[in-house]
């Protein structure tokens, strides 16, 4: 197996942030961030962190890139003038993975560089390395991908790396993967919000709500400019699934208006069954 010891996370954000104190041994994690604040705040969490980027991937085995898919390309390419070494995996933590495999291509020929995607399903509303934390990724899903078919023994480093930082690994092609995202990640995002602005649609509508409605929107206080970005990039898959959410909604609106008691509770305990088989 390839052997990866010293990560470089490019990226000081709440992914970046917890993926470095996750960090032990026989790993040993350098992050970097563009932002001196940021790099201070990790110091001050005993993260060795810089914002020199020819210091943070001078012995890197694996780059993570921890930033917007869009900044992707332009950071590698800045990272590979800073010295990044030839031996270097390069992965990712973005949340859509056909894009990156395209953009990331042409630079990953030109220096013969291997690329395998990660999308580690963790994270949270509230984003910055203020609110990283070590336990993370315990038991998070990561969809790991390998369009650019790299050595199976750096396919299998990456995949043990995500293990060590307590993620249930499975493969996909990047098609795969966005279909899967669209329907258990961003589609939620999206009926957060529709929640939010239906629900809480008058002033004052939030003095009266519940943990149902706190929990259903809890997601939509995650960051507008992020979550656009991830939305756009996916939209296609995306757009499938919001009609297939229209259809039901057209469903279980016919069946109110039947006043068909037996056909909505049928309808609901179909929906139970299926949250209820969620894994823990």
């Amino acid at each position: 197996m390839t052997s990866l010891h010293h990560i470089t996370i490019l990226g000081g954000g709440l992914l970046g942030g917890s993926l470095a104190l996750a960090c032990e041994a026989p790993y040993q994690a350098t992050l970097w961030s563009r932002r001196q604040e940021s790099t201070h705040e990790a110091l001050a969490l005993g993260i060795d962190a810089t914002s020199d980027l020819a210091q943070a991937v001078r012995h890197a085995d694996l780059l993570v890139l921890c930033v917007p898919v869009g900044s992707m390309a332009g950071l590698l390419q800045q990272a590979m003038e800073a010295g990044l070494p030839p031996h270097c995996i390069v992965t990712d933590v973005g949340s859509v993975k056909r894009q990156p495999h395209e953009t990331l291509r042409p630079l990953l020929e030109s220096m013969r560089l291997r690329f395998i995607g990660s999308h580690p399903m963790a994270g949270g509303e509230k984003g910055g390395i203020t609110q990283a934390r070590a336990d993370l990724f315990h038991s998070a899903a990561c969809l790991l991908t390998n369009d650019e078919a790299a050595p199976q023994s750096d396919c299998d480093a990456v995949e043990q790396f995500w293990k060590a930082m307590g993620c249930r690994t499975n493969w996909c092609t990047s098609s795969e993967h966005d279909a899967i995202v669209a329907r258990v990640s961003h589609f939620p995002h999206l009926l957060a919000s529709v929640g939010a602005t239906v629900g809480l649609k008058h002033a004052g509508l939030g003095q009266y709500c519940g943990g149902g409605l706190r929990d259903t929107t809890r997601v939509a206080s995650g960051n507008p400019f992020m979550w656009a970005e991830i939305l756009l990039e996916n939209r296609d898959e995306l757009l499938r699934v919001l009609r297939e959410a229209q259809q039901e909604m057209e469903t279980i609106g016919q069946l109110l208006e039947s006043a068909d008691f037996n056909a909505v509770e049928i309808w609901l305990a179909d929906a139970k069954k299926k949250r209820d088989g969620l894994a823990r």
